[in-house]
């Protein structure tokens, strides 16, 4: 029979165990190894069968077992010493407390996923995972962060496949009450609420979960409350689920009622306010215009209170492809905003500017998420070197006038969190070199370049180690491909071959992901005669193991789920090829350190960053990666192998795959297998130990995301809260007043003539050359303004490539007619084809960059062929 209502019933802990029940509320255990192991010994078997979370552990395990452990004394005691390791992690100093300056009292970062256990899943993908990394890494570092997201009642997508090999999504129910959260309560014990106006007088109401992720909390709003109707109740039913109007309202509940979540919490708990606001990538744009509205209340302009958001907050765009952003009907958000819906105090018609594709090529009747979110930031980034080159160049129509380079989005490369991705025997390698503490530091803080107490270790402790993970693996994939193959309708008489799947002393290789088609999840089978040699080589076989999950709505990614499955069931090498289903944090944690080679071939360059090579590479695991994302930029031939690429834009689609597939293939025949099965005069692969050597010590310290918190904020946080500081009433007003007068005399400023001492087309390294420019400022004053001379290297077009700017001072006062004159020296610094020019950019002292006002006066046509000099 079917029950009718279900309720959680928590167990009563006896007095001597009341800390667990702390201890499972905080979701450090899913990276701190004592306290999991604690929870193990509660009923290894209950622990097991719990998956391994502890809130569901203690509302199994028997109350005969709670009994005896609250009279074991030794039980108590490892009780008592995690529960005060916890007490000191949460009040102690940490990195962030140690810095000096002001730093940001409080950051507050949005995302529409976060990753932190498999206990609370919900995530998708990358971006989710690294959002939780994100509060991971600040947790340990210390720094004053509140998580803000949606409580998904379904959360992701459950994975399983059909008899022929076709995805197939489930989504389970979550109860709140059986997940590691508490609800947000006002002092007389209600739960905290927030609410959105929606179009005709209706509401939208979420209540507050908190997850606590160390010293972070993490706010999970919940639209699943009596309330709301049973469409509003829906909103936050699953992640990226339903229509265009579904996701605009996710949306608004995660920018909008977040930011009133936050002040709810501050407000409750005493937590400091916020100077900063991180958004990671466009979903939560709209805290910007919440944070807008809160500023209106309180007297300040539209225009003046922009200019005061946008001075604390961060935007990381983490999408290569105009087609990843979220944009919307411009009526559909119209609907949404004004006097009948939500932020009657702003007028729509300004919302709508904030989104608008207003470039060329843009279309002017949607409304671009990241565009809007980068007009609402004063600092923004991309997630890798490369990436940050890409979005320079995606957004550039924003600042016309600027070459791509200039655009003010810088990069921050992401990292992962070494505690939750790194396996406990790598660890426990080494804390024995360098001990328990110092290993816990280098793999949290991440403020050394190189480890080099890993060359300490014998060559035989690193094989012996990769041996046992590659173990584990294979132990791990039976597992699995045993219960898919139940899943697909198999009976247990038909599994016999799944003991032979996959051997410990093969080199084993690793690629999951999402499949999106430009991740390229079937390149590997472009020439299946080729790979099936690979796989069964007789004395350098291979073995694959494969994951992956297409979204629900992509039906050409889930035909290459598909057809990887198909060739993984031919008999002939379903031994060395296997595809396991439901792709998630839990199996990846059992992935990375089980593989020796992890594999990334996406179309170049559509990775933003691609974070799982960097956890396998935590493990020993060598990349074999197209050179994309964190790949280009810290690729060696110490830590793996590059993937060639055929980028030329006349390479057609077809004949691109099969020219990156050819050279996959080579390496894996001619250079990677050659290279694991050779062995030295003790039976070891030497080369191949030192490049795992190499790998853990020099690629190890750059991939964490220790180091990735760090560069936040040391390189974005803290200049945006001093932005913020520094954007009082009073300067905002002014600020504003100023833009507002700069773009309506920015017509009459232009450059009318430039004279150098330079004689001739030729001239030695070291020259200086003095430039003579007259300049009209129309109704702006010097101050206003900084004149620059623009020199460097010329292509074969005159294009400046690798410019540097020179500021040039005025001389004297303005003509008669109004023109000033600016003088100042250019050196030639070198050799080769050499070009300048000259410019006109708005100047003020609370820019964050030159080309933020998206303003800029250059000689024209003219002036350039009559005054242009170039240096052969």
């Amino acid at each position: 029979m079917k029950a009718i209502r279900r309720l959680t019933v928590r167990p009563v802990l006896p007095d001597p165990l009341r800390p667990l029940s702390d201890l499972a509320r905080n979701l450090r255990w899913s990276w701190h190894p004592d306290t999991r192991d604690l929870f193990q010994s509660v009923d290894p078997e209950c622990w097991a069968s719990s998956a391994c979370d502890p809130v569901r552990l203690l509302g199994t395990v028997a109350p005969t077992r709670l009994a005896e452990l609250a009279e074991d004394r030794r039980f108590l005691r490892r009780l008592t010493a995690v529960a005060d390791d916890l007490d000191r992690y949460m009040t102690g100093d940490r990195w962030y407390q140690a810095q000096s300056g002001r730093l940001p009292a409080a950051v507050a970062y949005f995302s529409p996923e976060f990753g932190i256990t498999a206990a609370l899943p919900q995530y998708s993908g990358g971006l989710g995972i690294l959002a939780g990394d994100h509060l991971k890494a600040a947790s340990d570092l210390g720094v004053p962060l509140v998580g803000v997201g949606l409580l998904y009642r379904h959360g992701y997508f459950r994975q399983t496949l059909s008899r022929d090999g076709w995805q197939q999504e489930h989504y389970p129910v979550l109860d709140p009450h059986e997940l590691p959260l508490a609800l947000l309560k006002e002092p007389d014990g209600t739960p905290a609420h927030v609410a959105l106006a929606l179009p005709g007088g209706r509401e939208l109401r979420a209540r507050v979960w908190l997850a606590q992720v160390g010293r972070v909390p993490l706010l999970l709003l919940d639209s699943d409350v009596e309330e709301n109707d049973l469409g509003e109740r829906g909103v936050t039913d699953r992640l990226y689920g339903g229509g265009s109007e579904h996701r605009l309202l996710q949306e608004m509940l995660l920018g909008i009622g977040g930011v009133r979540a936050v002040r709810t919490y501050c407000r409750l708990t005493g937590h400091a306010a916020p100077e900063v606001f991180h958004t990671n990538e466009g979903h939560a744009g709209f805290l910007g215009l919440e944070r807008i509205a809160e500023l209106c209340d309180d007297g300040l302009a539209f225009d003046s209170a922009l200019e005061a958001v946008r001075a604390g907050t961060v935007f990381t765009t983490h999408t290569p492809v105009p087609a990843g952003i979220d944009r919307f009907d411009r009526e559909l958000v119209a609907r949404h905003f004004g006097p009948d819906a939500e932020l009657p105090r702003i007028d729509g018609e300004r919302v709508l500017r904030l989104g608008m594709e207003s470039y060329p090529g843009g279309e002017p009747g949607l409304f671009n998420m990241a565009v809007m979110g980068l007009r609402l930031a004063q600092r923004a980034n991309g997630v890798s070197l490369l990436h940050g080159g890409v979005s320079r160049e995606m957004f550039s129509g924003l600042w016309p006038g600027f070459d791509a380079d200039e655009v003010p989005i810088t990069s921050v490369t992401n990292g992962v969190h070494a505690p939750t991705w790194v396996a406990p025997e790598v660890f426990r390698l080494g804390a024995r070199q360098i001990g328990v503490q110092r290993a816990e530091d280098a793999l949290t803080v991440g403020d050394s370049d190189r480890w080099d107490s890993v060359a300490d270790i014998p060559d035989q402790d690193i094989w012996e180690l990769r041996r046992t993970l590659r173990e584990q693996l294979v132990a791990e994939v039976r597992e699995r491909l045993r219960v898919s193959w139940r899943q697909r309708g198999a009976g247990t008489a038909e599994l016999g071959w799944i003991d032979d799947v996959l051997d410990p002393d093969v080199l084993t290789i690793g690629f999951a992901r999402r499949v999106p088609s430009y991740k390229r999840l079937t390149l590997m089978l472009r020439d299946r005669d080729r790979l099936t040699d690979l796989l069964l080589h007789p004395e350098r076989p291979v073995q694959i193991v494969v994951a992956g999950k297409a979204h629900p709505a992509d039906d050409g990614g889930k035909r290459l789920v598909q057809e990887l499955v198909r060739f993984a069931d031919d008999p002939r090498v379903r031994h060395r090829i296997v595809f396991l289903p439901d792709y998630g944090m839990a199996m990846a944690q059992k992935l990375y350190p089980g593989c020796d080679i992890w594999l990334n071939n996406p179309l170049r360059p559509l990775e933003a960053c691609g974070t799982s090579g960097m956890k396998a590479a935590l493990n020993g695991c060598l990349n074999l990666s197209v050179r994309d994302g964190w790949w280009d930029e810290w690729f060696q031939p110490d830590f793996g192998w590059a993937i060639p690429t055929a980028d030329g834009v006349g390479t057609d689609p077809d004949r691109r795959d099969a020219i990156e597939a050819a050279a996959l293939y080579d390496l894996l025949e001619q250079r990677i297998t050659p290279r694991f099965y050779e062995r030295d005069a003790s039976g070891l692969p030497d080369r191949w130990i030192e490049m795992v050597r190499r790998t853990l010590s020099l690629l190890g310290p750059k991939v964490l995301a220790g180091r990735m918190v760090r560069e936040y904020v040391e390189r974005l946080y803290a200049p945006a809260a001093e932005a913020h500081r520094a954007m009082d009433p009073d300067a905002a007003r002014a600020l504003a007043e100023w833009k507002a007068r700069l773009r309506r005399a920015w017509s009459g400023v232009s450059v009318d003539h430039v004279e150098t001492t330079a004689a001739t087309a030729l001239a030695e390294l070291g020259t200086t050359l003095g430039l003579r420019v007259r300049v009209n400022l129309g109704d702006l004053a010097p101050e206003d303004v900084e004149v620059q001379a623009v020199s460097g290297r010329v292509d074969s077009e005159d294009r400046i490539t690798d410019a540097g700017t020179v500021p040039l001072k005025p001389v004297g006062g303005p003509d008669l007619e109004g023109r000033w004159v600016y003088e100042g020296p250019l050196a030639l610094d070198r050799t080769g084809p050499f070009g300048y020019t000259v410019r006109i950019l708005p100047a003020h002292r609370l820019l964050a960059s030159g080309a933020e006002a998206g303003l800029v006066a250059v000689p024209s046509d003219e002036l350039a062929q009559a005054a242009g000099l170039l240096m052969r």
